[in-house]
């Protein structure tokens, strides 16, 4: 596990990453989709449905009898989880008193009813706690298992907005096996893990799968107004060696950088402040950058096996996409 802030990690449950709300055992006024809406939820004064007022979030009918009402995720991306959110924006008088949260790593496809009657094959992940209503209610989790799937349960039952399960993704059964994959990606297991700014958002934007659906949708710095240039460390999704770049400014057109450069190093398990000092090798020397247009850079040095990139901008800007196609056999989570 590495050291970098709450920021930095990913939201692994994310409908954006492919998450998925598979069941729940009621959803009376607002739909369990919305738990793992990429968005934050919203407000809409005298807004009224059939069922009642609508609300941004999953929403149980009142109780009227002993138990609690739960909802099974499916992570769109399997990973450690250390940090659990649980949002109960505009949620005031209909929140939950209490939740608790449990994982469970499954692959392949498997019968609901058998997940939801053997309790005994979940670990509880953040024990049973008091919540807040309008509140992103934050709790640290100390798991070192991957997760595949998450349930979510309430006491006794009520409205929860947003759920967000943050952590380290790890790469899906058979995503590495030597062949040319995108080891900067999340859905392979990588993520950014530092960045010299975050102002607009998170380099970890620029590293998710397909193209970019707006310049919100990749990974943008604040005006430098001083000496240096930007840059964002991203941990591979395995050790492996890079053989070809793509740096994607799609949408930036006004603050595309004006030239990058890739440095790579193989430092397993190091901390961020280790890598900050440490001697980088230059896989991409500095390039010019065009704005709203994607580059692929089809030969790069050879440096040899590699865990972790920096991508550097030169002075700031934003990035939509980066890719680095390479190949590697052995996931991070076996080198630390």
């Amino acid at each position: 596990m590495t050291d970098s802030p709450i920021d930095l990690l990913v939201d692994l449950a994310s409908e954006r990453h492919g998450g998925r709300v598979l069941e729940a055992n009621d959803d009376f006024f607002a739909p369990k989709e919305n738990l793992i809406a990429d968005s934050d939820p919203v407000w809409k004064e005298g807004e009224f449905t059939s069922r009642g007022k609508w609300m941004d979030g999953w929403e149980t009918r009142r109780r009227r009898e002993p138990g609690h009402d739960w909802a099974i995720l499916s992570l769109g991306v399997p990973g450690i989880v250390s940090h659990v959110v649980i949002d109960t924006a505009h949620f005031t008088g209909n929140y939950p008193e209490q939740a608790s949260v449990e994982a469970i790593e499954l692959h392949g496809r498997h019968d609901m009813v058998e997940l939801v009657r053997d309790p005994s094959r979940w670990r509880e992940i953040v024990p049973r706690s008091e919540l807040r209503g309008d509140t992103r209610n934050a709790f640290p989790v100390n798991d070192t298992s991957p997760a595949t799937h998450i349930r979510l349960v309430i006491y006794p039952d009520g409205g929860v907005a947003r759920l967000r399960v943050l952590g380290d993704p790890v790469p899906p059964e058979g995503a590495l096996d030597a062949k040319e994959v995108d080891l900067a990606s999340i859905s392979n297991g990588a993520r950014a893990i530092d960045c010299s700014d975050r102002h607009y958002s998170s380099p970890n934007r620029m590293l998710i799968p397909g193209r970019a659906k707006g310049m919100w949708d990749g990974w943008e710095t604040r005006r430098r107004r001083g000496p240096g240039n930007d840059w964002a460390v991203i941990r591979l999704a395995g050790p492996g060696r890079v053989t070809r770049l793509e740096l994607d400014t799609t949408h930036f057109k006004g603050n595309a950088p004006g030239s990058a450069d890739v440095e790579a190093i193989h430092a397993p398990g190091a901390a961020i402040g280790e890598l900050r000092f440490a001697e980088w090798a230059t896989l991409l020397p500095e390039a010019p950058i065009t704005p709203d247009k994607r580059h692929v850079f089809k030969e790069v040095r050879d440096v040899g096996e590699a865990t972790h990139l920096r991508l550097n901008i030169h002075p700031d800007g934003g990035m939509a996409r980066f890719r680095a196609w390479g190949t590697a056999e052995a996931p991070w989570t076996s080198t630390g």
